[in-house]
């Protein structure tokens, strides 16, 4: 074993004083970072017996009575750290009524079945088979479907039925090449990339099973990626998954190359200056450094279950009618106050040409501020950049370029901004470090002194849902985002395959915490992607968009679209106008963009063109055709709950 007492230390000395883990030093518990610190700590068992009393205290407060676990402060739905809390009880050797108890209500979570069975989204894959959701109520994914079924195999349940199913979907979603992701293997038609670490998850929860050649090349994947990167995180989870299958050709020297990659990515890490300390990966550096001769993720340790489960039936919960009699008037309350909304202040909207990253950016924005300096003042403010960084993928134009947040975090520098922190909670990958880095954004971060947020993994902040579209009666919106004074989005101009276009008020999505709505959100996108883009604009609404148009995206957009050259930055504080303003600029009906009109009728501000000043450039001198895929359905306003 590698002597890892250094990084259990620094994790001993990470734990709050009331118990527990959050994912920052300055965060409250949370129930992830809290699994994995026990698990760790729990390598020298006499020595943090304390930290681990504590922190399994903790733990405990969070038991919802019926077996669930789930964040107090959090979203009452998002009850998938159920699954690591029983990982932890079978590890550990938790009561075994716990234990039962536990996995008799991760039996009863079940993802719902998808009722669009021709949407092109699905039809690679097996929607009769049923798995674990992020959150109740909601569709199957391969991270909660891979750790429930790691921790019913772990307590002894591996042949529920359920089980069964579950990993029979792990294995639906594998592609052929190698590994799985959050999402489909296939979307219009084009193969979707594989992630380090639903990959690992899912080869740790299949380990074991019948041979299967997308089980054998998710390891070779694994491998590969492990040998080539210089992430901790993924290196980490590839390393604990990788020795479940050390029986493999070469595993062994792989493993003692990975482990040096682990300390050098740790060294990197601690290094990097806009990054803070993280319990959770110092808990994992410590399991996977360890994995050589102890790895608690190795399910040859198992035991036969001690007590069956009851059987397994649905959770329904309905709240009481006084409580749904204040939900129906507050919604009431909300409807009447949103038809009264006025924007604020004029529809003015600056076109800057900018024919390429190398002009002198921050000289351009200057003289675009100059007509908002008055409504959005800087000096002395808390501002967020809220950037658009979804994915990465060499070569392709999907982010925000990182020579547009360096210029608009200089512009507020020398607007003389108290703070300025670059935010993002992307949708599709959840280690958003590894973005930040592999994009180029990482240099900029280092550069200008400021640092990074995490929306995902943020603290969740309750906020009445404004708009009340998606009948959803609540919002949970990221502390950082809450408590700026100034939310700028700085999103990338392009065509989108659902709707139609995504720029500053579909960027919003990446304010709402993956730990709420898990990865990707799809349950946003299952209530109507338009009405949740509005619901979340209207309870939080930026004070300040820039678009990022200098290259743009056309086509299938988000993710797999063609470059496209416009040489243009745009700029308001109605956001609905900015980018009702970027489609004319793309020459598409923005009125036939179905957020954009709710928006409009919702009084989030102006669509009409003829009701926005344009300042700068003309619409028409810069303005070029982009193409949308044939899929996309204008005014598709999705359906309502």
């Amino acid at each position: 074993m590698c002597d890892v007492s250094s990084f259990l230390e620094r994790l001993a000395q990470l734990a709050l004083p009331d118990g527990g883990w959050g994912y920052q030093p300055d965060q409250a518990m949370h129930l992830e970072p809290t699994c994995l610190a026990l698990l760790a700590l729990s390598l020298e068992v006499d020595r943090y017996q304390a930290a681990l009393e504590s922190g399994q205290l903790a733990l405990a407060q969070c038991a919802t009575g019926d077996g669930a676990y789930r964040l107090v402060r959090g979203r009452d739905e998002a009850l998938w750290p159920t699954a690591l809390v029983l990982f932890v009880q079978a590890a550990l050797d938790y009561p075994a009524e716990d234990i039962t108890r536990t996995a008799g209500r991760l039996l009863q979570t079940r993802g719902r079945a998808p009722t669009d069975v021709a949407s092109p989204d699905m039809i690679d894959i097996d929607f009769k088979l049923i798995g674990w959701p992020w959150a109740d109520n909601n569709f199957s994914w391969a991270e909660p479907t891979a750790w429930a079924c790691l921790a019913l195999r772990r307590a002894g349940h591996g042949d529920h039925p359920r089980v069964a199913e579950g990993l029979k979907l792990l294995l639906n979603r594998a592609l052929d090449d190698g590994g799985i992701n959050y999402g489909n293997k296939r979307i219009f038609g084009r193969a979707t990339e594989p992630q380090p670490g639903p990959t690992a998850l899912m080869l740790l929860a299949l380990q074991a099973t019948p041979a299967d050649p997308r089980i054998e090349a998710a390891v070779e994947y694994l491998r590969q990626h492990a040998l080539a990167s210089d992430d901790l995180e993924h290196l980490c989870w590839a390393r604990l998954a990788l020795d479940a299958y050390h029986d493999r050709s070469g595993m062994n020297e792989a493993a003692s190359a990975i482990d040096q990659r682990i300390a050098d990515a740790y060294r990197k890490r601690a290094d990097t200056p806009w990054l803070r300390p993280a319990p959770m990966r110092e808990a994992l550096t410590a399991l996977a450094l360890s994995a050589g001769k102890f790895n608690y993720f190795r399910l040859k340790l198992l035991q036969p279950a001690m007590q069956t489960p009851a059987e397994a039936r649905p959770v329904v919960s309905r709240r009481p009618l006084s409580e749904r009699l204040r939900s129906v008037f507050r919604g009431m309350a909300l409807q009447a106050v949103g038809r009264l909304r006025q924007p604020a202040g004029p529809a003015e909207v600056h076109i800057a040409r900018a024919d390429n990253y190398d002009s002198n950016l921050v000289d351009i924005l200057a003289r675009s501020f100059e007509s908002f300096r008055d409504r959005v003042p800087l000096a002395g403010k808390r501002i967020v950049l809220k950037p658009n960084l979804v994915e990465y993928h060499r070569g392709k134009v999907i982010n925000t370029d990182p020579r547009v947040v360096n210029a608009v975090i200089e512009l507020c520098q020398r607007e003389g901004a108290a703070e300025v922190i670059v935010a993002e909670g992307p949708g599709h990958c959840r280690n958003v470090e590894y973005l930040v880095e592999a994009s180029g954004l990482g240099d900029v971060l280092r550069a200008r002194g400021v640092r990074f947020v995490d929306i995902n993994h943020d603290e969740p902040i309750k906020r009445l849902n404004i708009g009340r579209l998606t009948g959803l009666e609540y919002l949970y919106l990221a502390r950082t985002v809450i408590n700026a004074d100034v939310l700028i989005s700085l999103p990338k101009l392009k065509t989108h395959h659902w709707a139609g276009a995504t720029l500053s008020l579909k960027n919003l999505f990446g304010t709402l915490p993956g730990i709420c709505y898990g990865w990707p959100k799809n349950e946003l996108h299952w209530r109507g992607i338009d009405r949740s883009i509005v619901d979340i604009a209207l309870t939080r609404t930026p004070e300040l968009a820039i678009v990022d148009g200098i290259i743009g995206m056309e086509g299938d957009g988000p993710l797999n679209g063609t470059p496209k050259q416009l040489g243009a930055l745009v700029m308001g504080t109605d956001l609905l106008a900015v980018d009702a303003t970027c489609c004319r600029l793309m020459q598409l009906d923005p009125e036939r963009i179905g957020y954009l009109v709710l928006g409009q009728q919702r009084g989030l501000g102006c669509l009409r063109e003829g009701a926005i000043k344009q300042i700068g450039q003309t619409i028409t001198s810069l303005a070029r055709p982009f193409e949308t895929l044939p899929q996309f359905r204008p005014l598709y306003l999705g359906r309502s709950a």
